[in-house]
C-alpha cells in the first residue's frame, strides 16, 4: 500500500543536501470521472511496468540533470487511495516541479498499466488499452 511512509522514501530517494526543493506528486484516486461517480479502480500491469518505470526515471534524470523517483500501485484501489507518488529534487523549486511533471506525464505516456473504472452504477470501463 502506497501510504505516507512510501511517499516519504521516495522523497528520501531524491533528496540531497544542495537541493532545496523537492516536489512530490500523488495521484490520487477521485470518485467522479467524465461525470460519472467512480466508487474504485483496478489497476493492471505488464510484467515490465516496474521495469519501465524505472527507465523513465532513469531518462528524465538524465535530460534534466536532477534526482527523481517514482512507485505506483497495482491491485484494487478505492476512492482517496494513492495510487502514484513521483518525486523531483532541484536546488531551486522552478526545476524540481518542472522535473517531477515530466516524470509524471513519461510514465502516464510509457508505463503499460491498465485502469478499470467502477461506477455507482454497477458498469465499468477501461482505459488505457
Amino acid at each position: 500500500m502506497l501510504d505516507d511512509a512510501v511517499a516519504r522514501a521516495v522523497e528520501e530517494a531524491v533528496a540531497a543536501p544542495e537541493c532545496g526543493a523537492v516536489v512530490t506528486f500523488r495521484g490520487v484516486v477521485r470518485d467522479v470521472d467524465g461525470g460519472q461517480d467512480v466508487t474504485g479502480l483496478d489497476y493492471e500491469a505488464h510484467p515490465d511496468a516496474t521495469a519501465v518505470i524505472r527507465r523513465c526515471c532513469a531518462s528524465v534524470a538524465a535530460e534534466t540533470g536532477l534526482r527523481v523517483a517514482a512507485v505506483h500501485r497495482f491491485g484494487s484501489l478505492t476512492v482517496g487511495d494513492v495510487a502514484l507518488v513521483a518525486s523531483a529534487s532541484a536546488g531551486h523549486r522552478r526545476e524540481a516541479f518542472e522535473a517531477c511533471s515530466l516524470l509524471v506525464e513519461r510514465i502516464k505516456a510509457e508505463v503499460p498499466i491498465w485502469k478499470r473504472q467502477h461506477f455507482t452504477d454497477g458498469d465499468s470501463e477501461w482505459v488505457g488499452l
